[in-house]
């Protein structure tokens, strides 16, 4: 039996289908055009999630009681992966959420801690980014050094 997948593209671009921003000389940082750009990704990937949520998560109230313990294990972890996954994408949607808070008041593109700009191409991979690259690394290795302290 041949069973045909959808093409799932895992890029946030082909997903909102847009091209990558070419940026133009003299071109102001997170003007009018930037902003669609930007805006329209997050809109495409909040509705994706939202339609995800909805069709992914029925869950059964009457679950199986399988008589195998095996069977019952694997399903207990099917149920607790998928629990994981939508508060993942739970999360997800309100980092969106407030992304776009931020872009209608004016502060997105900009970095929460030191204020310049997080850049265009980052903004790309990873449209609900807060802190600029270099702010990032500092605050990656402030947790992995306090979790080594609690250890």
């Amino acid at each position: 039996m041949y069973i045909k997948k959808k093409n799932i593209s895992l890029n946030i671009l082909d997903l909102a289908k847009v091209k990558p921003y070419k940026k133009k000389i003299n071109e102001k940082y997170m003007n009018d055009s930037q902003i669609s750009h930007f805006k329209k990704i997050l809109l495409t990937l909040h509705k994706q999630l939202i339609s995800n949520t909805k069709k992914k998560y029925c869950f059964n109230k009457e679950t199986i009681n399988f008589p195998d313990p095996i069977d019952r294990v694997v399903q207990e972890e099917e149920f607790t992966f998928n629990l994981i996954n939508k508060d993942r994408e739970q999360k997800l949607i309100n980092k969106i959420e407030n992304t776009i808070k931020k872009i209608n008041e004016k502060k997105f593109g900009y970095c929460e801690i030191c204020d310049t700009e997080i850049g265009i191409k980052r903004l790309e991979v990873q449209p609900t980014a807060n802190l600029c690259i270099d702010c990032k690394i500092l605050s990656e290795i402030k947790e992995k050094t306090n979790n080594k302290l609690n250890i």
